[in-house]
């Protein structure tokens, strides 16, 4: 596909042309000390000219020496907290003088949404939420509501951060799998532009509007040569094993105490990743009992309770509960949903407060597997 390319003011063309269409535009944007999502009403909003230095537990804003828009790594959000949101009324109740109680369900329509610069990380990990909320026989209607018709311009990555490793999770950074419009950026000594295709009839509807130039061989080789450089250049990377094998032969790795000496069971790797998908549910009533709400929540499986059952906690450790949380991402969600539950976008190692690195975590994990040459195996 040849496509189009596009200047800087083609970028704010693309906005303008989107919020004609009744959508609510979000993308990156500088918020105090970091980069993070939100609605824009401008693409002069987008972060030009910004990047960061990332490593594990580590993030910082860095002025960059040119103005490219996009050329920084997944910040502390996802595209999951406009499909997914962390907080959720249900429905209410309200008991009349009589003692009659009404309950009405929470309204929800959600806007019509454009997200701007999504990564092709995330892309892969909007893909994997829609198996999880709406590709099996229990719907999540929230979520339905809010992803069928959003539109999605991915922008391909030309350069990866310290704590990537999308290339092991086969996620990037090349754009793959479904949407409407696909960038590239492109900062040289032949300017500053986007190289730009359509991936639906919707995108081909919106890109034709835009004031744009054919796309030249130099620029789509350009293009090509900056996304492929970015593939050389991961921050980290997973060991090239079957990783569900590896985790499966590997639970009573001596590992999984030296890690569960450094976690705080704190879950904020489940609330930057953009795939976990865990909520419970909470009731709250005001001081008179008349009034009462429903709400659903995110939750975590590091929280001790995650696991109650009639008669107590399952998981009563920090190193049973980081144990499930890394098998299941790494191994068991092929087994319920056919893919791994991890996109390499690097969140969980950069916003864990001590630094645990899933990656590290993954490599010492199957240097003690018999594959990897631990005690019961030979090596390879």
């Amino acid at each position: 596909m040849t496509g189009a390319v596009l200047d800087v003011a083609g970028l704010e063309a693309l906005v303008r042309a989107l919020a004609r269409r009744g959508r609510t535009v979000v993308g990156p944007t500088v918020r105090g000390d970091a980069i993070v999502l939100a609605e824009l009403g401008s693409a002069a909003e987008l972060p030009y000219g910004w990047g960061v230095e990332l490593e594990a537990g580590r993030y910082r804003l860095r002025r960059r020496a040119d103005r490219m828009a996009f050329a920084h790594s997944a910040g502390p959000q996802s595209w999951k907290y406009f499909l997914h949101p962390e907080r959720v009324r249900q429905w209410t109740a309200d008991r009349a003088q009589d003692g009659t109680v009404t309950v009405t369900e929470e309204p929800d329509a959600p806007p019509s949404y454009a997200f701007l610069g999504v990564r092709p990380c995330d892309l892969s990990a909007i893909a994997v939420q829609d198996g999880v909320l709406i590709g099996g026989p229990h719907v999540d209607d929230t979520y339905r509501r809010r992803r069928t018709g959003a539109f999605l311009v991915v922008v391909e990555c030309v350069e990866p951060g310290a704590t990537c490793f999308c290339v092991s999770m086969g996620t990037g950074p090349g754009a793959h799998g479904s949407w409407d419009l696909a960038l590239t950026e492109l900062h040289d000594e032949r300017g500053h532009r986007f190289w730009a295709r359509s991936g639906s009839a919707a995108g081909e509807e919106v890109l034709a509007e835009l004031p744009s130039t054919p796309a030249d061989e130099a620029t789509v080789a350009a293009a090509g040569g900056s996304v492929e450089r970015a593939a050389g250049r991961m921050g980290r990377t997973m060991p090239e094993v079957d990783l569900r094998r590896m985790l499966r032969d590997t639970l009573e790795a001596e590992r999984w105490n030296d890690v569960a000496a450094r976690c705080l069971t704190c879950g904020n790797c489940t609330m930057v990743c953009p795939t976990c998908y865990c909520t419970t549910t909470e009731d709250v009533t005001d001081l008179t009992g008349d009034h009462a709400e429903r709400w659903r929540r995110w939750d975590v499986c590091y929280d001790l309770d995650f696991s109650y059952l009639t008669g107590g906690v399952v998981r009563r450790t920090g190193h049973s509960r980081y144990r499930q949380w890394l098998t299941h991402k790494l191994g068991t969600w092929h087994d319920q949903f056919g893919s791994s539950g991890c996109v390499g976008c690097g969140r969980c190692i950069v916003w864990c407060p001590v630094g645990i690195d899933i990656t590290e975590e993954a490599h010492a994990l199957h240097a003690e597997s018999p594959a990897g040459g631990g005690e019961d195996g030979a090596g390879s």
